[in-house]
């Protein structure tokens, strides 16, 4: 059965680089887990100058020139953020709560059936010399939010010392950001996403903070954030055979989420999470068999007999009915809740330009783009202050962004030395050779929708916080879910989680479709973009996949017909519109056909 990951159902994942960087020490304290990206040392140093600046705390600049200075910045940071959030809680647990509290808040954020709302109004209620007894049971339940890091795989590139001599392997740049966070102060766990990056799994055996001590306490934990089942058997058995434990998986919607856009080969939400639910027991005992042969064979402590593994969706989810189902009939253990919370300024970074821009933005302003350096289809908007000035270079004559700190310097095609696709050095490169005529003109067009992602995710965080970014380089990039359409307003934190625990409704867009309908209708654009691109000297391989696809999504949509049919999943209207919308998706897709017949 599902277990409650701490006082709250719901995390806030990454989400950008800069949009969550913070949003522990804004929600960490009401015991909201949150997700910092650490993979912009940059970013995270000038963070800790803020905040240090703010609290009134001594602050030691890490120059970039200092060895091992990635490690250590990352490390400074989340140790700022452990210190931070330890002085809170300490705060909030001596404070008088018969007045105005902090913990007031706090018990207000809770879902209704918690047992420190029960408590606490028992609390509130009792006579004064059974009160420390209450408080008492009260402070063994309070917990802060999980202050988890995630390191993004494929931002892995390798390092060179001042000579220009490559570094060892260590001193890439996740292997380096893992560092950092096994020798920070934290308790928490590292969220490994965009697939499996072997070398930096190893690594984490270098530390024994990711192994159970001899209470089975584990201190560093691990999750992995997967798109589908045998993703998730496959990278866990390869942790596992090492002795790391994988503490949750989280599945991620592959097209209705933020950021990078890793599609499935037409395999939708319900159809995953309907396998999880299914295999659970025999993953986890997998898992765990194959886990404990790792340890023994290394001489570690076994896992505790109660150490298990949490499942846990996220990914275009929009109402407490749907986060309730959710939850209920598949099992999970929680749900994450990303792109609502960038309209609140209490829990995310986000520049007030930025904000009015996604307030203002029409549907037709969310896109699937080519701005990501790693070639990965990546969630835009076209309003955005970092499109505008994308668009103004080229107008210029001048494409491409200046490349400072080159984490997406992987492109070796042009050059000897990797550079970044979204550099101005790569694309007047590629102009020339556009003139020449030895790139085609489709080609050139997906080059120019390459922007600098290093930039334009890490400013909104520095602007929000009342600072200059580095350069002056204030140009915001908004890599949101496409659910964030269907938010029109700022919301206050109380009000944001009220509407996730279905205490309260916000008001949303009338038209906005069921977390299920919604990604399959994406998944059906994307399989159309698809099947546009095939040529006259399309090959049977790719006619096969594009068949893979649509019987795959065929048997999502089948899948959900069942389930409306069976299942009390909504309100009766919801329902009705459900079953007309899949009704005309499954059209949709048997109609499609190769816009050139081979």
């Amino acid at each position: 059965m599902p277990q409650t990951s701490g006082l709250h159902t719901f995390h806030i994942p990454v989400m950008g680089l800069g949009y969550t960087v913070d949003t522990p020490l804004k929600v960490a304290k009401f015991g909201i887990s949150s997700v910092v990206s650490i993979m912009d040392d940059f970013l995270l140093e000038d963070m800790r100058r803020i905040h240090s600046e703010k609290l009134n705390l001594p602050f030691s600049p890490i120059a970039e020139t200092e060895e091992d200075a990635r490690a250590k910045r990352v490390q400074a940071y989340l140790d700022l953020l452990h210190t931070v959030i330890e002085a809170q809680m300490a705060e909030l647990k001596t404070e008088n709560w018969d007045g105005e509290s902090s913990m007031d808040q706090l018990v207000a954020l809770l879902p209704e059936e918690s047992e420190v709302t029960r408590l606490f109004e028992q609390f509130r209620n009792t006579e004064l010399s059974e009160k420390s007894i209450l408080k008492s049971k009260i402070l063994e339940l309070l917990r802060p939010g999980s202050i988890d890091v995630n390191i993004m795989t494929k931002v892995d590139k390798l390092n060179y010392d001042k000579e220009g001599n490559e570094l060892s392997r260590e001193f890439s740049d996740a292997l380096s950001a893992l560092r950092g966070f096994a020798k920070s102060k934290l308790e928490a766990a590292v969220v490994f996403s965009a697939g499996m990056n072997p070398a930096l799994y190893s690594y984490a055996e270098q530390f024994q903070d990711f192994f159970p001590d001899e209470n089975g306490k584990i201190k560093k934990r691990i999750i992995l954030k997967v798109s589908d089942y045998r993703s998730a058997l496959i990278q866990g058995k390869f942790l596992s055979k090492k002795g790391l434990w994988v503490s949750e998986f989280r599945i991620e919607s592959g097209l209705n989420c933020g950021g990078h856009a890793f599609a499935t080969d037409g395999f939708l939400a319900g159809p995953i999470l309907e396998e999880f639910k299914t295999n659970r027991k025999e993953l986890i005992e997998t898992i765990r068999q194959t886990c404990n042969q790792g340890l023994g064979a290394k001489g570690q402590a076994l896992l505790s007999e109660t150490e298990t593994i949490k499942i846990t969706y996220q990914g275009g989810i929009g109402t407490g009915a749907e986060d309730s189902f959710l939850r209920s009939y598949y099992q999970l253990d929680g749900t994450g809740w990303g792109s609502p919370f960038l309209l609140v300024p209490e829990a995310t970074s986000v520049d007030e330009e930025t904000i009015q821009k996604i307030i203002e933005a029409k549907r037709s302003d969310y896109f699937l783009s080519h701005a990501s350096p790693l070639g990965v289809p990546f969630n835009n908007l076209r309003t955005s202050s970092g499109e505008i000035q994308r668009q103004q270079r080229i107008d210029k004559g001048r494409p491409g962004s200046p490349c400072f700190k080159k984490f997406l310097t992987f492109s070796t095609e042009v050059t000897d030395k990797p550079i970044c696709t979204a550099s101005r050095q790569y694309q007047n490169l590629k102009s020339k050779a556009f003139h020449e005529g030895k790139v085609s003109q489709q080609e050139m067009t997906e080059i120019l929708e390459k922007d600098c992602l290093c930039e334009g995710l890490s400013a909104p965080a520095i602007l929000a916080n009342g600072s200059a970014p580095r350069r002056n380089l204030n140009a915001v990039t908004i890599c949101p879910g496409p659910n964030l359409a269907y938010f029109k307003s700022i919301f206050s934190l109380k009000e944001m989680v009220d509407h996730i625990y279905g205490k309260i409704t916000l008001k949303l867009e009338n038209d906005r479709p069921h977390v299920f309908v919604k990604e399959a209708q994406l998944y059906v654009d994307y399989l159309k973009k698809e099947f546009q691109k095939l040529i006259p000297e399309a090959t049977a391989k790719q006619e096969a996949y594009l068949e893979k696809f649509r019987n795959n999504l065929n048997i999502g949509l089948s899948y959900y017909q069942d389930l409306v049919d069976s299942i009390q999943m909504d309100s009766e209207e919801i329902l009705k519109k459900m079953k007309a919308q899949l009704k005309e998706l499954q059209a949709e897709i048997e109609s499609l056909r190769p816009v050139v017949s081979v």
